[in-house]
């Protein structure tokens, strides 16, 4: 006959027909078949509940591997993929790419005494307030480079955290000579005599910062060099005011080539070709405003609130402290000569302002028109002809840099 079913108090077949769970197992049973309830509608065995929590180690311990060798096991990613494909690659894939602006490797390879120090300073600020990677270097009178250095120095700068803004005085680097990606160049440049001779004084007297300024910077200098008149330097041709030292604007957009360094056509157009082809912005210092007006419209990402942040009070304090001092004024015979050997420089410096003119008014800004400043017919450097007149601020280095702070 057949075995006698245990009835269910509530009818029906008992569904646990071993016995009661709450009461043990029967006699002959091991303890690994006892059916432990943890809820009234959910039950299982302890081979069960054992596998769970062997499990739950595991991916626990999968959890602590990730965090202490900074990413997932191999056998955790192998154990995800079986398990589903459906999110594996969303989870494990390569990560979403950076959003950058554009351009995200910026060039300012800064000219010397040509407002760079003031640029630099706002660059500071705004590098801070909108996060991009300013790279700086503390070489300074290393402009020229060899094959091995401009490699070197290439590599280093496209390793840099983008976006970045690299600046330094160096001429112009060609980055795809090298198999690098070509950035973008920015740069300021003033007119030649009044770099010269703002150079000429602060390598002597340094600036407001302080004044033993000038004994960190040229500390063997010797004191009848240091006290040299200006125009017995010029007119006595030696060689701090004669060529190749007076060609110095040029091969900051000329290039590393040999022949940069040597005035004539050949570095003027090269120079020309490279302001056309790589620089962004080639801006006056005399209109230093209209360049960060422009700067801040063509690279948002780096320069917005540049112009406000200029005119604060707090920073033209600053930048006061960077004017040169106790400079005087060569004579008219002394400019003549200067200008004579500067004439190559003069010419780049003509086009590049004449190509900032045209980018202006591009943009509907107006240079500013006033009545022309007195000055003698030997100084023979004339803005060129464009659409409308164009101010021409031929003045001392401290009287336009006056201008400049007191607008």
């Amino acid at each position: 006959m057949k075995k006698k079913q245990q009835q269910h108090p509530g009818g029906g077949a008992d569904p646990w027909p071993h016995g009661n769970p709450l009461g043990g197992a029967p006699p002959g049973l091991g303890s690994w078949k006892r059916r432990v309830p943890l809820l009234p509608f959910l039950r299982f065995s302890l081979r069960d509940y054992g596998f769970c929590m062997a499990t739950l180690l595991v991916f626990c311990l999968g959890s602590l591997f990730y965090q202490l060798s900074g990413g997932p096991p191999r056998f955790l990613l192998d154990l995800r993929q079986y398990l589903g494909n459906s999110t594996y690659l969303d989870d494990h894939g390569p990560p979403p790419s950076k959003v950058l602006p554009f351009p995200s490797q910026v060039v300012y390879n800064r000219v010397g005494k040509c407002g760079s120090r003031t640029v630099v300073l706002l660059l500071r600020i705004l590098s801070e307030k909108h996060g991009f990677n300013l790279v700086t270097s503390d070489i300074h009178n290393k402009t020229r480079l060899t094959k091995n250095e401009q490699m070197e120095l290439i590599k280093n700068i496209s390793t840099a955290e983008q976006p970045y803004l690299f600046t330094r005085h160096v001429h112009f680097l060609n980055f795809s000579r090298f198999g690098g990606d070509q950035p973008v160049y920015i740069n300021i440049i003033r007119d030649p005599v009044n770099r010269f001779l703002s150079n000429y004084f602060f390598r002597r007297f340094g600036d407001w910062r302080g004044e033993q300024n000038h004994m960190i910077r040229t500390p063997s200098m010797r004191q009848e060099e240091r006290y040299l008149d200006i125009n017995e330097c010029i007119l006595e041709n030696y060689p701090e005011c004669s060529n190749p030292r007076l060609f110095y604007i040029i091969p900051y957009f000329c290039g590393q080539h040999p022949r940069c360094r040597e005035p004539g056509e050949w570095a003027l157009e090269r120079a020309k070709l490279n302001v056309n082809e790589n620089f962004l912005l080639v801006g006056i210092l005399e209109e230093l405003e209209d360049v960060l007006l422009l700067l801040e419209r063509f690279l948002p990402h780096y320069f917005k609130g540049v112009l406000s942040i200029y005119k604060d009070p707090e920073h033209r304090k600053l930048g006061n402290m960077t004017v040169t001092v106790k400079k005087t004024v060569p004579s008219p015979e002394a400019v003549q000569i200067l200008y004579q050997r500067m004439r190559y420089e003069y010419e780049f410096y003509h086009y590049v302002k004449e190509q900032f003119h045209l980018l202006k008014r591009k943009f509907g800004l107006k240079s500013r028109v006033s009545k022309p400043p007195l000055r003698p017919h030997f100084f023979i450097p004339t803005p060129l002809e464009t659409e409308e007149p164009i101010d021409d601020e031929e003045q001392d280095d401290e009287k336009w840099l006056e201008d400049i702070y007191k607008r």
